[in-house]
């Protein structure tokens, strides 16, 4: 045979970007930003929103109100105000009352407005990627679990007893408890907590031949009660709170430059971890290999079971650390935390290109995922849509995603 003349030559080194927008990631990346621009330019194209600061003064710090004239008065009629005069060590600030509505002297605060786009402003941005945190890290572990072609229904019942179990541990500590103290007790105790359940979860389905969906649907009945009935028996109330302030505003809630940055640089740590797993290691090559050909994993010595429980070992604690920041945001725990979780985390992981049939998936397409959702459910907000269509929305979701995943696999297999 001789070979045709004509046939282009392959080029083994084609140009970054086609081999950037050949990537999963790429698509998702585009869609971000897709959804950011058409957001912002709805924003600029709308009433800007009214957005209120607490600006804390010093306890050292003197305050006057100034008139037109510049004038200093320690007392002067609202509607004469022209600003504030902030003094301390010998540096002076001032505020118009354009910004400042006004000076609560109680609390030695200023009220300072500004009108921001609806989207695109800091606090929005912020509360973006805080929110799209908590599922991200859920989703770094149902993403090994899905490319295993299994399936874990039980994220969200664990993440709330996970959450249950570290308020009632951080509740008796003494008020000023360290946050070194605090915060590895209670990442002790929510992971340890999810790292029993998901192992019940792996070894049950592993043991009993039982497929997971069964399993981990009877524990999240099972670890969802749990979330009621001990808080409701032990202390009579469906929320526990009272931690100490060195794990909340000391740590997790800590605030940098105006946000609170501790949840999204461990949701970055994370997503880095499980790539590095997944994709570097030889456990992450026999997660993949499970999924792709689980009779030809066995054949080729890989020990299957071990693999599978030790991942849906890996999600349950994961969950613990996703509650364990969950408790150091919002300062109490909840028995409706984690309600629902489920359907999201499983969602940011379809979303992020994961494959239910088994064999495929990424940890950074997770997270990409998870904030693609979370943007959705700020669409929802900004239009001013109700709550209650963000199940619609995400199971709708579910089923475009998988549709285009199989639409892609016939595609390809036509190819080849």
């Amino acid at each position: 045979m001789t070979k045709a003349k004509n046939a282009p030559p392959k080029n083994p080194n084609p140009p970054l970007l086609k081999r950037l927008l050949a990537h999963q990631e790429s698509g998702l990346v585009l869609v971000i930003i897709l959804i950011m621009a058409l957001l912002s330019l709805y924003g600029v194209l709308t009433p800007p929103i009214k957005q209120k600061t607490l600006i804390k003064l010093h306890e050292n710090a003197t305050i006057v109100r100034l008139d037109t004239q510049g004038n200093e008065h320690e007392f002067l009629a609202a509607n004469k105000i022209a600003g504030y005069r902030v003094t301390l060590d010998g540096q002076t600030t001032e505020y118009s009352s354009n910004t400042i509505e006004r000076y609560d002297s109680a609390d030695r605060t200023l009220i300072q407005v500004r009108s921001v786009n609806r989207f695109f402003n800091k606090s929005n941005l912020v509360l973006i990627a805080t929110n799209a945190s908590f599922f991200a890290i859920i989703a770094v572990g149902m993403t090994g679990v899905i490319i295993l072609a299994g399936i874990d229904l039980s994220v969200g019942s664990i993440y709330g007893l996970c959450a249950i179990v570290g308020a009632m541990v951080l509740t008796n500590l003494p008020p000023e408890t360290g946050w070194y103290i605090a915060v590895p007790l209670a990442l002790l105790t929510c992971m340890t907590v999810g790292t029993i359940c998901g192992f019940a979860n792996g070894a049950m389905s592993e043991g009993l031949s039982v497929h997971p969906f069964v399993i981990t649907l009877g524990m999240m009945a099972i670890l969802r009660g749990l979330t009621v009935v001990i808080p409701q028996g032990l202390f009579g109330t469906q929320s526990i709170g009272g931690f100490p302030t060195s794990f909340t505003t000391g740590f997790f809630k800590a605030e940098f430059y105006g946000v609170y940055p501790v949840l999204v640089i461990i949701m970055i740590l994370t997503a880095i971890a499980g790539w590095f797993v997944l994709s570097k290691t030889v456990f992450g090559r026999r997660v993949f290999a499970i999924g792709g050909n689980e009779t030809a994993a066995k054949y080729a010595g890989i020990p299957v079971k071990k693999v599978k429980i030790l991942v849906y070992t890996i999600t349950g604690a994961l969950c613990g650390l996703s509650a364990c920041i969950y408790l150091g945001y919002y300062g109490a725990a909840e028995t409706n935390a984690g309600n629902a979780y489920e359907l999201q985390v499983i969602a940011a992981t379809v979303i992020g290109g994961a494959s239910l049939m088994g064999g495929r998936g990424t940890v950074i397409g997770a997270v990409l995922g998870a904030i693609i959702i979370q943007l959705i459910n700020n669409t929802l907000i900004i239009f001013s849509v109700d709550t209650s269509y963000n199940q619609i929305v995400m199971g709708a979701a579910i089923i475009i995603a998988v549709v285009i995943d199989q639409t892609k696999q016939r595609i390809q297999a036509r190819r080849a």
